[in-house]
């Protein structure tokens, strides 16, 4: 059974019908949204982005709603700390294999909701068991208690032993939200804690079928909660309930969730907005670039935190590369479709797509050039925007500054590598960059001088985001904290010192002069820092 969409636009010509996938039924949505309590009646239309259709009604949760949710949690997290971690873990083993196998159904999902091209969208639904299977080697030796040395050898002993916090509340953004509303609450949910996940309203399905494949595979019922609404709605009794928050979106909002947790004395982690450059090296492979610059700028419509928006290039080769990223830029395959053909795809709303065309705009009005693209493209849906490469961008402009989250990028010529890296940093974001070049210990010592959480060299952002082994976060004002790694997976626990003392030596002994203790205990410390003892 296939639904054919007819779409609803703003401006401009009317696109054409598009086949929806035959899994997003009425009935197929109706289940996932009736996971999401919302007593208050209200709802929120969530459409599909190619036409602007409503596909369900989401129920919005009140404040009462949520914190039931909490109740809820607490209760099913209760129980499932006290499950051996070997147990714990066998869920995830089963769940490794349904989410891989129902990839299609959690593609439809993403792409009906987010409007991406279905390569990127299947692409996201790899994260989560790429999250898994690493933390399924890792945490058994993370999680398990370490035993150390006390202050006396021999006759004391101190094990950290790494508790969870409790339930861990995840605000998601509407980018890639099965990736990370999903792929963040397992290392949460691995360590013993419960889940209050808090998607965007634009883009919940795909995270509510994750939840639902979780519990197929053996996620007490309870565990993992779903809260709907909007950020000021609901964000203050989401952080006032929780004991540790993961959030993933602007940095504006970053700053509010991040004082309201300090408030609370809980902790946060925070993936914030990124300006994030890319600096070609002068003998970089050029054709590698251009194909590189592409993804970097208009991969998921330039949706992504990590992608680039600032190109630097080396004056010798900045007409090259300018006349062969146009003329790639041009022969990009954009428009709505269910299939593997297009390059890219639309944003995520009407409301976003104004936002990019006003940086746009801005930067033309200041004297900025438009290489190509520009525009708004209603005849392919109501969010579609052209693939716009400028050049003469100043930080005049909003767009020179500030995050477009957009299909957007600008070109600069440099003179220098010192000159291409002090511009590279010259930004109060941090969280990502690339470096171009066939010289890798040259290009690697570029990338190890810029200011940034993750640096690429000669790709964009996929080698770092995908080594799961190893943190990823921003400095400055892109964030605090990291996903992935150890960091990613310890930071939902707290640390608990069991310390031993098992014969009474701690201080002098009855009737012994102090000043003797003193010295017998200064002659022991030398003593452990000559032989090592701890």
């Amino acid at each position: 059974m296939t639904t054919t969409a007819q779409p609803t636009t703003t401006t401009g010509s009317t696109p054409p019908a598009i086949t929806r996938p035959a899994s997003v039924t009425p009935g197929f949505l109706q289940g996932l949204v009736s996971r999401v309590d919302g007593s208050g009646g209200a709802t929120w239309p969530l459409t599909e982005v190619y036409t602007g259709e409503v596909l369900v009604e989401l129920p919005q949760s009140t404040p009462g709603d949520i914190e039931r949710a909490f109740v809820k949690a607490r209760r099913a997290q209760a129980e499932w700390a006290q499950w051996p971690l070997a147990k714990r873990l066998a869920v995830f083993k089963r769940a490794h294999t349904l989410f891989l196998d129902h990839a299609e159904t959690t593609t439809d999902l993403i792409q009906v909701e987010s409007g991406k091209n279905r390569r990127m969208a299947i692409e996201e639904t790899c994260d989560p068991p790429m999250v898994m299977s690493h933390y399924l080697k890792r945490a058994p030796k993370l999680l398990a208690p370490t035993k150390r040395g006390g202050p006396v050898p021999f006759l004391t002993t101190s094990t950290e032993i790494r508790q969870p916090k409790g339930v861990v509340a995840i605000i998601g953004p509407w980018n890639f939200p099965f990736a990370t509303g999903i792929s963040d609450s397992i290392a949460a949910l691995m360590a013993g804690n419960a889940i209050v996940l808090k998607p965007d309203n634009k883009t919940a399905l795909s995270p509510l079928y994750g939840v639902q494949l979780l519990e197929e595979a053996g996620l007490p019922k309870g565990l993992f909660q779903v809260v709907c609404g909007e950020g000021p709605d609901v964000g203050p009794t989401l952080i006032d309930n929780a004991n540790y928050v993961m959030f993933t979106g602007s940095t504006a909002t970053g700053r509010v969730i991040g004082e309201r947790a300090g408030r609370n004395l809980i902790g946060c982690c925070l993936e914030l907005g990124g300006k994030n450059p890319m600096i070609v090296l002068e003998d970089a492979a050029m054709d590698d670039v251009v194909q590189g610059a592409l993804f970097g700028a208009f991969g998921n419509t330039g949706q992504i935190c990590m992608h680039i928006e600032r190109m630097y290039l080396p004056e010798s080769r900045y007409e090259e590369f300018k006349t062969a990223f146009v003329k790639a830029a041009e022969g990009l395959d954009v428009r709505a479709s269910y299939d593997f053909e297009p390059d890219m795809g639309s944003l995520v709303s009407v409301e976003h797509l104004r936002n990019v065309q006003a940086h746009v705009e801005d930067a033309v009005a200041k004297g900025a050039t438009v290489l190509t693209g520009g525009h708004a493209r209603p005849d392919l849906g109501p969010a579609f925007f052209e693939p716009t490469i400028l050049e003469g961008v100043t930080d005049e402009m909003r767009c020179g500054v500030t995050e477009t989250f957009g299909p957007v990028v600008a070109l600069y010529p440099y003179r220098s590598v010192d000159e291409a890296v002090a511009l590279a940093n010259d930004t109060d974001y941090g969280l990502n960059a690339s470096v171009w070049g066939t010289d890798l210990d040259a290009a690697c010592a570029v990338a190890a001088r810029i200011e940034a959480g993750n640096v690429n060299v000669n790709d964009i952002l996929a080698t770092a985001f995908a080594s799961k082994g190893t943190p990823s976060g921003g400095v400055k004002t892109s964030g605090v904290g990291a996903r992935h790694g150890d960091q990613g997976l310890l930071k939902y626990t707290d640390v608990q010192n069991l310390a031993v003392l098992k014969k009474q030596v701690m201080g002098a002994r009855p009737g012994q002069d102090y000043e003797e203790y003193v010295k017998g205990m200064v002659s022991g410390l030398k003593m452990m820092r000559k032989t090592r003892i701890r």
